[in-house]
């Protein structure tokens, strides 16, 4: 039954990969027609007609990737992506639980919670320009509230959910607070936590590049600022197709973190595999 499951989980893999190989290429050579029908036909389509064609991107792609310049931009918003969401994930799934098992704790803290949460990152750029002490520190706390919100909300959701028949059961049983803690809320929350992960981690991205541009990033040297100051610094150049290398550079570094999140989050729950 074992290898007939791995079996059947090899096939499904599989199949999901020639399922994105297949999306990906026939994206491609839509984005290619498209880019080129203006040489071709005179007409250019409304939007996507002025996007470089994905040819004329490969290129520029190859030509930098030889330029230590965009590697330690690739290195530096993976660090600041890093950086926030381990804060927030230190922050937000202990508040999210505790909000979900003390009322008088709820009471006072989630009304504030609830208003601040709103509140877009990229507004509070320029209070944290003014706060804290090095702009570094500030792109990172921006990038900590792209996902602190996210996790803190799935958690206490997650929490909430729990069937009360089972923490009844274990206080009839003699488990003692701390053990109801540990051993039913904390694992019944588990998949909550790995749902906010993975959606925080995606919000990061997007997060963090926004605030390299928009927080005096162009001030920073060329190889200091992140993909965001790499974005921006090829439109000032009129560099377009590295505008777009800079994108998908962004959307695979989105990828990768997000897939590595869900491989942590299936490794801490082994019982959802099974579904």
């Amino acid at each position: 039954m074992a290898e007939g499951a791995l079996g059947t989980g090899f096939t499904r893999s599989r199949m999901a990969l020639r399922r994105g190989v297949i999306s990906l290429t026939v994206c491609v050579i839509f984005w290619e027609i498209v880019s080129r029908m203006h040489g071709w036909t005179g007409f250019r389509p409304p939007g996507i007609g002025n996007l470089p064609a994905p040819t004329a991107v490969l290129h520029s792609w190859l030509a930098v990737l030889g330029d230590a310049g965009y590697w330690q931009s690739w290195l530096l918003s993976l660090g600041r992506v890093c950086g926030g969401f381990v804060a927030a994930l230190a922050l937000g799934v202990p508040l999210g639980l505790f909000l979900a098992i003390n009322r008088i704790f709820n009471g006072i803290v989630f009304p504030v919670f609830e208003v601040i949460r709103p509140i877009p990152p990229l507004a509070w750029v320029p209070a944290a320009i003014i706060f804290w002490p090095t702009q570094e520190l500030a792109i990172i706390f921006i990038t900590f509230l792209g996902a602190f919100f996210t996790i803190t909300i799935n958690v206490l959701a997650g929490a909430r959910a729990i069937d009360a028949r089972f923490v009844r059961a274990a206080v009839a049983l003699g488990a003692s607070k701390a053990r109801v803690f540990r051993s039913v809320v904390l694992p019944a929350t588990i998949p909550s936590i790995v749902v906010g992960s993975t959606v925080g981690i995606g919000i990061t991205w997007e997060v963090v590049v926004a605030a390299e541009m928009i927080s005096g990033a162009s001030k920073l040297s060329a190889t200091s600022g992140g993909l965001g100051h790499f974005i921006w610094s090829s439109y000032l150049g009129g560099a377009y197709e590295q505008i777009v290398v800079g994108m998908v550079s962004i959307g695979i570094a989105g990828y990768l973190c997000s897939a590595g999140v869900r491989r942590l989050g299936s490794l801490a729950t082994p019982w959802q595999r099974q579904r």
